[in-house]
């Protein structure tokens, strides 16, 4: 399963990313909830902590997930899938 996600970072710059296997399960970890649940309970912060973990497995971000939330304008689906 994958999900790919669409950014854009305060000063403009857009980024699409793709959350895999190791990302949804991280998230899994965290919140305690299923990834097949998103559908009925997504959160702004699912999104963010997919986008993030995402990112920060690629080695695109060293900012923890606080710091890089701050550096975010908006986070949602997409349909393109950046490989």
């Amino acid at each position: 399963m994958r999900i790919n996600l669409s950014i854009e970072q305060l000063d403009g710059t857009k980024q699409d990313v793709t959350a895999s296997a190791i990302d949804l399960v991280k998230f899994e970890e965290r919140y305690d909830i299923s990834v097949s649940r998103l559908d009925k309970e997504m959160k702004l912060t699912h999104l963010l902590f997919l986008a993030h973990s995402s990112l920060k497995r690629q080695k695109k971000t060293d900012l923890d997930f606080e710091a890089w939330v701050e550096t975010v304008e908006s986070v949602g689906a997409s349909s393109t899938d950046p490989k």
